[in-house]
């Protein structure tokens, strides 16, 4: 079962049940990638056709942030839960066993990051990393890269839209690859260079809000979240005017 939200589609699964389909697209290793959309990514859909098209393309599209889950639920197709990137992450490394490549951040980052999943998840072979300072003209070596580590699963941390586009656009020379993911930032968390929230802040749906009084400099990005709210409301409406039946 999948939802829609202003256009944009989701798979209506838990946390257990994406990292189950991600194992299976894995398997399969055919160039599959993953999207985690929250309501940021939604609006800049509206406005940018490639990160659209990109969305429109992924083998499984998952509602990261609570704003999706609201938006689901407010329309009339909820989604079981909120399944953010990073619990998706953490959710199918513990239960990995092959190759991993990661892909993003600032110099240092990945590698640092790959020290970390080394530790914490034994059974995943950390097969390659670079950061994700590399322009158009340097895809073909970046890919070629890729391709000769032979990975299962490849981590894309470059953000949005950027990662969503490079998949669209790689996902026939990495082929081989079982899956790719656009993850934003885990990267950074997992080498600890960013904090995550705690999990009171998690739990209480607040995540948002503690990146922003983090980072400040997100306030900008966010404005969008005020536009979303009211265009999912309108749309309510307006399905709710169509559900209506005529005398």
């Amino acid at each position: 079962m999948s939802s829609r939200v202003l256009g944009v589609r989701f798979d209506g699964v838990s946390l257990d049940q994406a990292v189950d389909r991600a194992l299976e697209l894995t398997a399969a290793g055919r160039g599959a990638y993953v999207c985690t959309p929250n309501p940021e990514i939604v609006w800049n859909c509206r406005k940018n056709a490639a990160l659209r098209a990109a969305v429109a393309g992924a083998d499984l599209t998952l509602a990261d942030g609570v704003g999706v889950v609201w938006a689901s639920r407010a329309l009339g197709c909820p989604v079981p839960e909120r399944v953010a990137g990073y619990d998706f992450l953490l959710a199918l490394l513990a239960r990995f066993r092959g190759r991993l490549y990661l892909l993003g951040g600032r110099p240092g980052v990945a590698e640092d990051a790959a020290e970390a999943i080394r530790r914490k998840f034994p059974a995943v072979t950390v097969c390659g990393y670079r950061d994700g300072y590399f322009d158009e003209g340097e895809n073909a070596v970046v890919a070629a890269d890729i391709r000769a580590a032979s990975p299962d699963f490849l981590m894309v941390c470059l953000g949005s839209p950027r990662q969503e586009i490079w998949m669209a656009e790689n996902r026939d020379k990495l082929a081989d690859v079982g899956l790719m993911a656009g993850l934003g930032g885990s990267l950074d968390v997992l080498a600890g260079r960013v904090k995550r929230a705690p999990e009171m802040w998690i739990r209480l749906r607040l995540e948002w809000l503690y990146r922003l009084l983090r980072q400040p400099g997100r306030f900008r990005r966010m404005l969008c979240l005020p536009a979303f709210v009211l265009a999912v409301l309108a749309e309510k409406i307006k399905k709710r005017g169509s559900d209506e039946p005529r005398e």
